[in-house]
Order: C-alpha cells, then structure tokens, then sequence
C-alpha cells in the first residue's frame, strides 16, 4: 500500500506547491528547525521533479538529533530476500546519490554542511504531484470520503465529485488508489461512536462494580476507538494460579466491525480452558500485537513461561519486541500451534 502522508496539510498550508523563489541548496545555508529544512528541500524537490526521504539519522547519548540527510527518494539499493532471479521484484532504489546533509548545532540551528545535485536517473517536475512522498489526503478530504462512505456511496463517484470540486485532475494530490486505501483503513478503524460510548460506559460500571476489573482502551489521532482489551476478576485470579502456559490467537470475528477477537487461554487442573482476558483489535499486525500485550500490566507483569501461537510473523515479531521483551522472564518459549500438537 502505497503511503500517503498525513501531515502533508502542514506543506499545503505553507504552499508547497508554490514554486516562486525556489533556490539550489548551498553549503552554509541555516534554518531554525528541521520543519524548515524539510519545507525548503521539499519545494526544491518537488519543482525539480524527485520524492525525499530522511535517512542517515544520528543522535547524541542523549537522544538528540545531531546529524542526518535529506535525499532522494530512489537514493540505496534494494535487497531482495526472495531467491527469484528469473522474475525480480521491480524498486524504485537505484543508488541516486542526490542528497543533502545536515548538521544540527548545539544552540539548535540546522545547517547544510554537504549538497550533491545530480541524480542518475531522470527528472518530471510535471508529474511530482504523483510522487508518494508528496500525495495527500487534507483533512477535509477525509471527512468528506467518510461521510460518503457511511451514506452508502460509490468510492469512483466520491472521487470524481472531489475531482470536480477541486477544479480537475491536475488541482488534486492524491488518486484514487490513495482514496481507495485511506478508505480501508479507516473502516477498519471504524466504531459507531454510540457502541464506542456504550463499550466505555458499560466497562466503567463494571470497575466501580469491582475493582479488579481491568480494561484498557486505545484511540486514534481522530478521538476514535481502535483496539479494546479487558480482564474480569476472575480471569485475573485465575491467572495467578494457571500462567504457566497461555494460548493466544486472533481470530476473525465476523460481524460489522470487522475487528478480530483475540484471547488469552490457559488450562486448569482439570485440564479445562480458562479465560485470561480478552481483545478487540482493528488491525492484525504487529503494533496492534504490541499494544495488546498490555495485557500483562493487569497481570503484575507476571509473565507466562511459554505462549502458545499459531505461525503468525506478526505475533512473532511483537513477542521479539523491547516494549515486550523486558517483561518477559529469561526462561519464555514461543510454541506454535503445531509443535505442541499431540
């Protein structure tokens, strides 16, 4: 999926499409923030017709930002893990070597301290709007395709409709592969906000019916619910006494949110299964794994000594986690489901 920026309002404000006084970069030259230097590099960039990308990132011991490059976005070289010789996967990174380095001074001014402007591969300023770096949906934009969205109609005629209001083809930053992307990830985040009010208020009364209640929430930059976890008393009780193993999988929970189920199982003394609490996530990947092992806080940390899962990579790759990690004693084990099949 190909990104489409976000905080590009910020450009739009500032006009980068505004390619009056556009000037080469030059060593020597300052800006008072990186904003600044993103903003100037990325006129420059689009009205010569080339994406950026920030790369070469160095900190000091204490996490601020000394040095780093602005460069083209077809700057490395792509590694293929797939051994497919006869059929490679076509990339965009060729090795262009076109950047810009910047040093961050200690009273905090960005300064170029190297310019390279020859790329090795050629340039259409007339099609930079088409670049990934530089389409975007405004906020405006958004809520006009959700709104459509919601009254049942036709992603193609939401697209042609802001096609038309924008003046045409050539006025838009984005196409309609971008809508049709932000639309799927926004209703895979989408939850009424009356069910969303009902969850919070319903879990609410629950804690101050018993303490021990646990629940935690999270919400997207838009105030919208995302992913839900909770664990009753019981299940919290039970914990203490069963966590030696727990099975964990998500499964697709077919209903109108379509937001996968995922629990957390253990086995009792009688060899029965025992609810350790459950989840609700929005997106099946590996930060949503990540923040539904939250479920460990109401657990007293108290990691399990093996986690029971299917071959997942994502789960994998958030159990592989620092956030997760830390929490988790020296002697843990990642079973698949097959490994601990009878």
């Amino acid at each position: 999926m190909d990104d489409v920026h976000d905080g590009a309002s910020v450009f739009e404000s500032q006009g980068l499409d505004d390619f009056a006084g556009i000037v080469e970069p030059e060593i020597g030259m300052s800006f008072g923030s990186e904003e600044e230097v993103r903003m100037f590099y990325s006129k420059y960039a689009m009205s010569q017709g080339f994406g950026i990308a920030k790369i070469s990132v160095k900190c000091d011991d204490n996490g601020s930002l000394k040095y780093y490059s602005l460069a083209c976005s077809r700057n490395g070289k792509y590694v293929s893990l797939a051994n497919n010789g006869l059929n490679p996967r076509p990339t965009i990174k060729i090795g262009c070597k076109a950047k810009i380095n910047i040093v961050v001074k200690s009273e905090g001014e960005f300064v170029i301290s190297k310019v390279c402007i020859p790329h090795n591969h050629s340039l259409s300023p007339q099609s930079s709007r088409y670049l990934p770096c530089y389409r975007r949906l405004d906020s405006m934009t958004k809520r006009v395709l959700e709104i459509n969205d919601r009254a049942g109609i036709k992603l193609s005629k939401s697209y042609v409709s802001l096609v038309v209001a924008a003046g045409g083809y050539e006025q838009v930053k984005y196409g309609e592969k971008d809508v049709r992307n932000y639309l799927a990830k926004a209703r895979d985040y989408r939850l009424g906000i009356r069910d969303a009010e009902a969850v919070c208020t319903y879990f609410k009364r629950m804690q101050i019916r018993n303490p021990n209640f646990f629940y935690v929430v999270d919400l997207d930059k838009d105030g919208r619910l995302r992913n839900l976890f909770w664990a009753d008393a019981r299940s919290r009780a039970a914990y203490e006494s069963f966590s030696d193993v727990v099975s964990f999988d998500s499964t697709y929970l077919t209903n109108e949110y379509r937001m996968p189920f995922a629990p957390f199982i253990g086995v009792n003394h009688h060899g029965q299964s025992i609810l350790f609490g459950c989840g609700l996530l929005s997106f099946k990947g590996v930060e949503g794994y990540i923040w539904l092992f939250s479920w460990l806080e109401c657990m007293s940390f108290n990691a399990p000594k093996a986690i029971i899962t299917d071959q997942c990579k994502s789960i994998q790759a958030a159990v592989a986690e620092v956030q997760l990690v830390k929490f988790l004693t020296p002697n843990f084990t990642l079973i698949r489901e097959e490994e601990y099949a009878i």
